[in-house]
């Protein structure tokens, strides 16, 4: 007979119910090991009656208040262990001595003395037995109840090698029930395989419904972009979560593990395949030089880092005001590269402190430097205009003026898809930062000035895919600044490899700009984001979805669209991906005057007068909203 399935009964009852067959339990052990005790002193087996059941019964009168008292009724006995039973010893060694003293001590007639010994004896082994097997029968049994009944129904898409493996990874989680395989290949359908049904991709709504599925796994290594993305919109239809898988390098080599499923990257919905990098140009100024990367703590410096460190400088200095971003850049690369420690130097310093960067830079001597160091954000520049503009145009005028001195050979500014035709400050502000190294490569010829401008990277601080991400965690709702606003998106490693290529190109002075393929509309964005979570979108056709989008309107200084290009015409280059601008620019002799007046006003804190520079400085600067900086609206109220 199969007992466990009486468990979930037993685990269904009421406390008081449960409390009631323990004591009942006990009472029948009790009478039990009367019954045995009379056995093994006289050897042959009795009929409880008379002083016989009078024993029995002062056993149960004696033994059920101590177990109450004791706390034995209030044990959860599903988790009975070492504690439980030692309780039970408790209570039954002060059974025992009170059994003992009426029955052995004292002494009744007819009854022999050794019961009141052998009886205790026997109950503690019995009770004892009782907990072990409620832990055993219900406690194995609850946790099992745990483990699988919310288990989240899966299917797993690709019936190849890795998703083979990842059924088999899968058999034993606590987490997933893998149901079955989808695949495109109609002659495997019908088939079983690792034990699982392989069902016709075609099928995947029907199978949502009747096989309650919440979860589709990606198990395929070898589809292209285009076709992973059409795999992607039959999934979003069928209104179901999508995770997909580590790379199986990674699983093999002990990396990563079946329990880093994550959540769909976002990439994955771009539209276009990731160009291999050309490892002659990433070489070129990083193998065995001394590299230094300023904002090495940021979204972009970081993974620069990490792409440098693949590559093999001979050092890397990483500089950032930040103390916690650079510690943790620095520890993640010391796990990353353990062999490398002696060539990791982090440096705190702001990049407006000339006499840092020019110490750091007499130093090491750097031969290339990647500039990331920048305050991004634009309603936090728009909010705070001064310290903005010090930061992105004056820390790029020190640290290209260090560099020139210094004798670095290549210097990569990181730019903006923001700085073209510009309304807001941080934008102008990293125009003006390109000017400025457009019009030092004119006068200078030891140092390789060049600029990479690119839109928004995937996942970075303050990016919108994190925002939504964490809003559809939190129930939502999503917001979205305007219903038409549209944003060029890029793959954070793949910005941080072209803009390496890009300044292994650079003449002097020259701006690139990576392709960023077709820009992205944020409403559009959000909806995916929802719906790939599983969740739909809540509004007035579906009041009963999951996640409301609210429009919140454009923010101070934010435009609809970006632009990569000033002009027209851009030059192409022998990388796919990256073009060459041909922007205009200040000569250095009237740009270095405007720059001092600009200066002055910055450091009084003249708002009005440093957006009238910038707009006169920036050509194509149009502000589209009122000054909003704290200070300066804090003065005038």
């Amino acid at each position: 007979m199969d007992f466990k399935k009486f468990a979930l009964p037993v685990l269904g009852l009421p406390r008081w119910a449960k409390i009631l067959i323990v004591a009942s339990v006990d009472v029948s052990l009790c009478i039990l090991t009367v019954w045995l005790a009379f056995y093994l002193r006289l050897g042959m087996f009795i009929e409880l009656s008379g002083n016989e059941l009078a024993v029995a019964m002062t056993s149960i009168l004696i033994a059920l208040p101590i177990f109450f008292v004791s706390g034995l009724y209030r044990a959860i006995f599903r988790h009975s262990g070492w504690p439980a039973l030692l309780s039970v010893a408790r209570a039954i060694l002060i059974y025992g001595f009170l059994y003992a003293s009426i029955f052995t001590a004292i002494g009744v007639q007819g009854v022999p003395r050794t019961i009141g010994i052998i009886q205790p004896i026997l109950l503690l082994l019995f009770v004892g037995a009782s907990r072990a097997l409620a832990r055993v029968w219900l406690g194995d049994q609850y946790e099992s109840i745990l483990k699988y009944s919310n288990r989240a129904k899966v299917l797993v898409y690709g019936a190849g090698t890795m998703g083979r493996e990842l059924v088999g990874s899968l058999n034993n989680s606590p987490e997933m029930q893998v149901v079955g395989f989808l695949d495109d290949d109609d002659r495997l359908c019908g088939h079983v395989l690792n034990g699982q049904p392989i069902y016709k991709s075609s099928d995947l709504n029907n199978l949502v419904t009747t096989l309650n599925v919440s979860i589709v796994l990606l198990a395929m290594s070898k589809l292209s972009r285009k076709r992973r993305n059409s795999v992607l919109t039959d999934i979003r239809s069928a209104r179901v979560a999508v995770r997909t898988l580590p790379s199986m390098t990674d699983l093999v080599s002990g990396k990563v593990s079946i329990s880093d499923l994550r959540e769909l990257d976002i990439d994955d919905l771009l539209g276009r395949e990731t160009v291999m990098p050309n490892h002659i140009l990433l070489a070129k100024c990083i193998r065995n030089k001394v590299v230094m990367v300023t904002g090495a703590g940021g979204s972009i410096g970081s993974e620069l880092c990490r792409q440098i460190m693949t590559v093999g400088p001979r050092k890397i200095l990483m500089v950032d005001q930040s103390e916690y971003a650079l510690y943790s850049i620095h520890q993640d690369l010391i796990e990353k590269f353990p062999g490398k420690r002696e060539s990791l130097i982090p440096l705190l310093s702001s990049v407006k402190d000339e006499e840092r960067i020019l110490e750091i830079m007499s130093t090491w001597r750097p031969d290339t430097l990647y500039h990331a160091a920048a305050y991004k954000h634009v309603p936090m520049v728009e909010h705070n205009m001064s310290e903005g503009i010090k930061n992105n145009v004056f820390g790029t005028l020190i640290t290209a003026r260090a560099s020139a001195q210094s004798g670095v050979s290549d210097f990569v500014l990181i730019s903006t898809d923001k700085a073209v035709r510009p309304t807001n400050v941080m934008g102008a502000s990293k125009r003006l930062s390109e000017m400025v190294l457009q019009a030092i490569a004119a006068t200078n010829v030891t140092t390789n000035f060049s600029m990479v401008r690119f839109g928004n990277v995937l996942d970075s601080s303050g990016s919108v895919v994190p925002k939504f991400r964490q809003q559809i965690r939190g129930g939502g709702p999503i917001t979205v600044t305007h219903p038409e606003i549209t944003r060029y998106f890029m793959t954070i490693s793949e910005a941080s490899q072209l803009v390496i290529q890009s300044g292994a190109m650079a003449k002097g002075g020259d701006v690139y700009v990576l392709d960023m393929g077709r820009p992205v509309k944020i409403l559009d964005l959000a909806h995916r984001m929802i719906e790939l979570s599983g969740l739909t979108a809540k509004n007035d056709l579906a009041p009963n979805g999951d996640i409301m989008i609210e429009i919140i309107g454009l923010r101070p200084g934010e435009k609809l669209y970006e632009e990569l290009l000033i002009g027209g015409n851009p030059i192409e280059t022998s990388h796919p991906r990256i073009k060459k601008a041909q922007e205009s620019y200040m000569p250095w002799e009237q740009l270095d005057g405007e720059l001092k007046t600009l200066e002055i006003a910055l450091n009084v804190n003249d708002v009005g007068v440093v957006r009238s520079l910038m707009v006169k400085l920036v050509p194509d600067y149009k502000p589209n909203s009122a000054i909003v900086d704290w200070v300066y609206a804090e003065g005038k109220s």
